[in-house]
């Protein structure tokens, strides 16, 4: 007998509410859908009943960013990963962005969601993982965890991918502050990483917040300032309103990208601002890598809100 699903094609969904804040939470890969305060956007929102774009607002999980051409090395083991960035030739951004979350625990401002990575082809490891999205007077604080369930060590990174909206108009429009003095240069064709070098007297530098204009950037920063032990990468209209996302020591790396994309209209809508706990490709150049023995356990977050 033929039967109807009426779930949304983003997933089940969650929503927020807090004071001036609300929040919608799709169940497929535990995504942020939308941010609000005062009904003001504060992340680039999508419809329920569509398919996520791409990766926005997803949960990066058991590593952020690439893994160049899906092969990595891992305790004397060599491994290939699915490509799922066919068009660069990459595994991007994980292995739970197009997995249907299961719901833990819900109240009115705070939602919890746990997903499993199961060992499989390129990354034979076990992993079991909540996501905690909490609204409150500060904004939505994001929470990943994960726990090492398996019987050997695995590689492990995590991030999001919130694109960050000021206001009316295209990232051209506003002005950036990223507080961090190095930025990790890539490949223009296929974003591989290269080498570290100085913003000092590039256009990378947003130490000192300035108009974005027509800067293109897709690159991860690091040595960065963490004021009181926390960091913030703001964007600003000329109005003074804005966005900005939050994060402590735990994340040594920001992926910050212009979200330039081939079709007019949906270009440079929003910054992406992705605190990482690694660089892009860190299965390979183990800068920051996580290693999660038997029954480790990870927890990293972070925090967006209105300006």
């Amino acid at each position: 007998m033929k039967t109807t699903d009426s779930t949304p094609l983003s997933g089940t969904q969650y929503t927020l509410q807090h004071g001036a804040y609300t929040a919608s939470i799709a169940s497929i890969g535990a995504t942020l859908r939308y941010l609000r305060h005062n009904d003001r956007d504060l992340v680039v929102p999508y419809d329920a009943e569509e398919i996520r774009p791409s990766f926005r607002g997803a949960v990066l999980v058991p590593w952020p960013n690439r893994v160049v051409d899906g092969k990595y090395s891992f305790n004397g083991e060599s491994h290939q990963l699915a490509l799922t960035e066919p068009q660069r030739s990459h595994a991007i951004h994980g292995l739970l962005g197009w997995v249907d979350w299961t719901l833990a625990e819900q109240s009115t401002a705070s939602v919890r969601l746990t997903a499993s990575v199961i060992p499989q082809k390129g990354y034979p490891f076990r992993l079991e993982v909540e996501v905690l999205y909490t609204l409150d007077d500060d904004g939505l604080t994001t929470t990943i965890s994960a726990v090492n369930t398996g019987g050997q060590a695995a590689p492990y990174g995590a991030s999001a991918h919130p694109y960050l909206v000021a206001g009316v108009g295209l990232v051209d429009d506003w002005t950036l502050q990223v507080p961090a003095s190095s930025v990790l240069q890539v490949t223009e064709d296929r974003l591989i990483p290269t080498e570290l070098t100085g913003v000092t007297s590039s256009h990378f530098d947003f130490r000192e917040p300035r108009v974005i204009g027509d800067t293109f950037v897709d690159h991860a920063y690091t040595d960065i300032n963490y004021d009181d032990g926390a960091a913030t990468v703001s964007v600003l209209a000329a109005d003074g309103r804005g966005a900005a996302i939050t994060f402590d020591e735990s994340c040594a790396w920001v992926q910050i990208h212009t979200a330039d994309k081939p079709d007019p209209s949906v270009s440079r809508l929003g910054l992406a601002a992705e605190p990482m706990t690694c660089p892009p490709d860190a299965f390979n150049s183990g800068s920051d890598l996580i290693v999660l023995e038997p029954g480790d356990t990870h927890s990293v977050g972070w925090r967006l809100h209105a300006l």
